[in-house]
C-alpha cells in the first residue's frame, strides 16, 4: 500500500504543477509532452484525477495517526 501511496503523492504533485502552470502561464505541460488529448494525455489526465480522488484517503490516514 506504501508504494501505491507514493505513486499516488507523486501524480497529485504532477497535477497541482500542472494547474499552476496552467493558471500562470497558460502552459499545458501535459499536452506539451504528451499532445493535444492522445490516448496517452488523456491517460495521465485520468490518473491523475483517480488518484486526486485516492488522496482524500489521506485525510483518514492522518487522522488515526494524530489519534
Amino acid at each position: 500500500m506504501k508504494v501505491l501511496d507514493y505513486i499516488g503523492l507523486m501524480l497529485v504533485i504532477v497535477g497541482a504543477v500542472n494547474w499552476g502552470l496552467i493558471g500562470f502561464f497558460s502552459f499545458d505541460l501535459v499536452r506539451f509532452i504528451f499532445g493535444d488529448m492522445t490516448l496517452v494525455s488523456r491517460i495521465v489526465y485520468a490518473l491523475v484525477g483517480i488518484f486526486g480522488l485516492y488522496a482524500l484517503s489521506y485525510f483518514a490516514k492522518l487522522k488515526t495517526d494524530v489519534a
